[in-house]
């Protein structure tokens, strides 16, 4: 899924009229009418109808593989998906795909709607699946004989594991999968932390080097657990890496999250096509129903991008770990300060509020604070116990007191590590450069994301000069 904004093509399926679509959308409550209700359910074999006519399975080796996201289109209208009048699959290349408006939405207006038949939901799975699956999640979190911080990540991400399961089981079944045409609509390659290179992952810089090597841990967990036999899929199967790190891919990176009736991660066919952006138009409802509904935020006029949030769009690095793009929109990104984690965690702070401007260098405030408390507690443990104080009661009085007291000291480590990264950033980046691209394909976003670093940290940088 790319992030830019694609052209429009030709030749779409027809939609719904526009009174199917209601003005306004009501969380838990489907937005569409009666004539939505009382669709007729197509079954399997009118939904393979769409597949092609030899046998076999989706080739995901093949990164070349042109994605039949038309052919998606058809099935998923087939099965109940309607789209607003104007809402169309664009793409500028053949090979990125994303919705777009080519007639103007009201605010409020139901965009996408993919009903429950067809939405992937890891809370149905388990219950699809029962024990078989839940004898893998235990081996999964059993297997883990670590801090008990890591075992709850991993039961936090069991909704992400029966994803990547039930896509490895449909795969198995070729065109005799109900969800055939949406698997080979898919795209086969990814350019995210899970399918870099190690020589890749080496180009990094520390905090993104950080989620990309949790993600792979991550991943080699799941497909351990899937390698143990209980969820039903074959030896030739789960030993393919290729094609388990595809199943693990499609799931991390197309997947919604809800938390009522239960917390469960869905994908929605045809919704799961939506661009990201830092001021999405779009949002994602899905009622108690598993229905899921796209509506406009705001209005969006023709030729738009239909675009949602993939995530917190002051820090651009997680985006990139996960989805394997750099958002062109992004203003602020963390100040890198991985060294600091414990002091980070202490003061109760959040990566998302430790932040440099891209445009401008300016540092936030609490990352001056995470930097004096360090040095505070390598220095005066009491001085640091009452800085914390002051930090948790918001007692900005203090606090400028401690900054002014100790601003050299605080500047000095500010400086020696941002230069540490501007450092670090040119010669990572010289090392992606010198890379074979047929053999490393993510160097291009990989040299993106540095350069956004050495950048943003190259202005910090002068401010600090500016300061002494």
């Amino acid at each position: 899924m790319s992030v830019v904004a694609l052209a429009a093509v030709a030749s779409l399926v027809a939609v719904v009229p526009a009174a199917a679509f209601s003005p306004n959308l009501v969380s838990g409550v489907s937005v569409f009418d009666s004539a939505r209700r009382t669709r007729t359910t197509a079954n399997a074999a009118a939904l393979n109808q769409y597949a092609p006519q030899a046998a076999g399975l989706v080739d995901v080796s093949d990164i070349y593989a042109q994605r039949d996201v038309y052919s998606m289109e058809e099935w998923a209208a087939q099965f109940g998906m309607q789209k607003a009048p104007g809402v169309e699959i664009a793409s500028e290349d053949g090979v990125d795909y994303s919705l777009q408006a080519t007639q103007p939405i009201s605010t409020g207006q139901s965009v996408v709607y993919v009903p429950s038949d067809i939405v992937l939901n890891s809370a149905s799975i388990q219950q699809e699946f029962g024990e078989s699956l839940a004898q893998a999640e235990a081996v999964l979190v059993q297997g883990i004989k670590v801090r008990v911080r890591v075992k709850e990540g991993i039961n936090y991400r069991l909704p992400l594991f029966r994803l990547m399961a039930k896509i490895l089981v449909e795969y198995e079944k070729g065109q005799e999968s109900a969800f055939y045409p949406w698997l080979n609509s898919l795209p086969r390659q990814f350019f995210n932390g899970v399918s870099m290179t190690k020589a890749c992952t080496s180009c990094l810089p520390p905090y993104a080097g950080w989620l990309t090597s949790n993600e792979k841990i991550n991943y080699a967990r799941f497909a351990q657990a899937l390698r143990q036999g209980w969820v039903p899929l074959s030896q030739e199967t789960v030993s393919n890496e290729e094609v388990v790190k595809w199943a693990y891919n499609v799931a991390f990176t197309r997947f919604h999250e809800v938390w009522q009736p239960e917390r469960a991660k869905l994908i929605g066919p045809m919704a799961d096509m939506l661009n990201h952006a830092a001021d999405p138009n779009c949002a994602i409802e899905v009622d108690y129903s598993g229905n899921i509904n796209v509506v406009a935020l705001r209005e969006i006029p023709a030729g738009s991008a239909l675009t949602i949030s993939y995530g917190d769009p002051t820090n651009p690095t997680p985006l990139f770990a996960q989805y394997g793009f750099l958002p062109q929109d992004c203003t602020t990104i963390f100040c890198k300060a991985m060294h600091l984690e414990p002091q980070i965690r202490g003061l109760g702070y959040d990566f998302a509020e430790l932040l440099f401007q891209t445009e401008t260098g300016e540092i936030a405030p609490k990352v001056w604070d995470v930097f004096l408390y360090s040095i505070l507690q390598q220095n005066d443990s009491g001085a640091a116990q009452q800085f914390y104080a002051a930090c948790q009661s918001d007692d900005e009085g203090t606090k400028e007191q401690y900054n002014a007291q100790y601003f050299e000291y605080t500047l000095a480590a500010l400086k020696e590590h941002v230069y540490t990264i501007l450092n670090d950033c040119e010669q990572l980046t010289m090392r992606a450069q010198s890379y074979d691209l047929n053999q490393h394909p993510r160097v291009p976003v990989i040299v993106a994301h540095n350069e956004l670093v050495f950048n943003t940290f190259t202005m910090t940088a002068a401010l600090l000069e500016q300061m002494g």
